[in-house]
């Protein structure tokens, strides 16, 4: 993929995203990742993505479900559905997220957010989705010790806050081992004070691993901190 827009000079860009949930410390990951020169990854987004994959798949449910001969005629309740045009729905949702939410900048090599919000049962098609928006993206999956999420802030309030937690962290394990090699697990609190337990991390992603900087960017304050 090549991108133009705002200085982008046309490099080819890589796309990482974190998977996790709320209070994980994936704002420290996020942190982390963008310590790498060339790497922008982004913050939550709520899962906007996944209105943009139920207008895609809707799209490709309905043309599928419609007589394509019937869809022709202007007198027909689903005229014109045979139409839509998968290869340009993908091609047009690529651009809207690279141009409103990733926005990346002249020197922007891998591309990317972190969100908390991958719950759908339906969990696999969505990635499979995005890999289809994204062509090569890898996945990142953070995982934090439950009954310390479940403690939190974020969690204690809702019911049954550790179960829930545990089909969450279940099925993104399941999709992370059918996505293999474009899938890396890491464990918030392997690495929180363990710049080492990293190195595998980045050499999965292939970039050189560098103490300092990981130990620099773990010394500062990210929202993980508050151990609320």
């Amino acid at each position: 993929m090549r991108w133009t827009r705002r200085g982008v000079t046309g490099d080819e860009l890589e796309f990482v995203f974190v998977m996790t949930y709320g209070r994980s410390g994936s704002t420290l990951l996020m942190g982390l990742l963008n310590s790498i020169p060339g790497y922008l990854i982004r913050g939550e987004n709520r899962h906007a993505l996944r209105h943009l994959y139920e207008f895609h798949r809707s799209g490709l449910v309905e043309r599928a479900r419609v007589n394509p001969q019937n869809a022709r005629e202007s007198t027909h309740p689903w005229f014109g559905i045979h139409g839509f045009d998968e290869e340009a729905s993908l091609r047009d949702i690529r651009r809207l997220v690279l141009e409103t939410l990733l926005r990346p900048q002249r020197r922007t090599r891998v591309a990317g957010f972190k969100e908390i919000r991958w719950y759908d049962t339906d969990l696999a098609n969505y990635v499979d989705f995005l890999r289809q928006v994204f062509p090569g993206a890898r996945f990142v999956v953070n995982t934090r010790n439950l009954p310390d999420v479940a403690a939190s802030a974020f969690w204690r309030h809702k019911d049954d806050a550790l179960g829930r937690l545990e089909v969450i962290e279940e099925r993104m394990l399941a999709v992370a081992d059918d996505l293999g090699e474009a899938a890396y697990r890491v464990h918030y609190d392997d690495y929180q004070d363990d710049p080492g337990a990293l190195r595998g991390l980045f050499e999965w992603l292939g970039e050189p691993f560098d103490e300092e900087s990981i130990r620099k960017t773990l010394a500062v304050r990210h929202s993980v901190k508050a151990r609320s």
